[in-house]
């Protein structure tokens, strides 16, 4: 599964090992995260993220 860079903060989102204090389990890839899904570390929304293999 791809990672995910957030181009506002470089935060990446690793769906191996998804964003449990957002409640989305491992292995969640980034495009079932949920629409309103937003940057843990900044708020960015998911538009404002980049594939990153």
């Amino acid at each position: 599964m791809d990672k995910w860079k957030c181009t506002v903060c470089g935060y990446i989102y690793d769906p191996a090992a998804g964003d449990p204090d957002s409640g989305v389990a491992e292995n969640t890839p980034f495009e079932q995260l949920p629409d309103d899904w937003v940057c843990p570390i900044c708020g960015a929304p998911k538009d404002q993220f980049e594939k990153v293999g």
